[in-house]
């Protein structure tokens, strides 16, 4: 999976496209992530100890992976991401337009 944790991505395609947000969950096994602030829905939920208020709560539903991708931070930009091996064996992901090393 080309998304990670805590990488900042923009939608590319679908009902939310432009929006920008931090990744909050992966699913690499569906291939779905949750974005912050993208694709909210309303949840009825039940009083509990968790939400003791109940009622509606408006939470973030999951968005297909392939329609998001990665900001590079240096040129801003939604970019493409690659994996580059270092001299060392680890592996890096950059940026396919400006080939900066984007941080795991």
């Amino acid at each position: 999976m080309h998304i990670k944790k805590k990488d900042k991505v923009r939608v590319i395609s679908g009902n939310h496209k432009g929006m920008e947000g931090e990744v909050l969950k992966v699913f690499p096994d569906n291939g779905r992530v949750i974005v912050e602030k993208v694709n909210l829905i309303k949840r009825h939920t039940r009083q509990s100890k968790q939400a003791p208020q109940g009622g509606i709560i408006e939470k973030e539903a999951s968005v297909e992976a392939s329609n998001v991708m990665l900001i590079c931070p240096k040129c801003n930009k939604a970019a493409r991401t690659g994996i580059e091996v270092l001299s060392d064996g680890s592996r890096v992901r950059t940026c396919k337009q400006c080939g900066e090393m984007l941080a795991n």
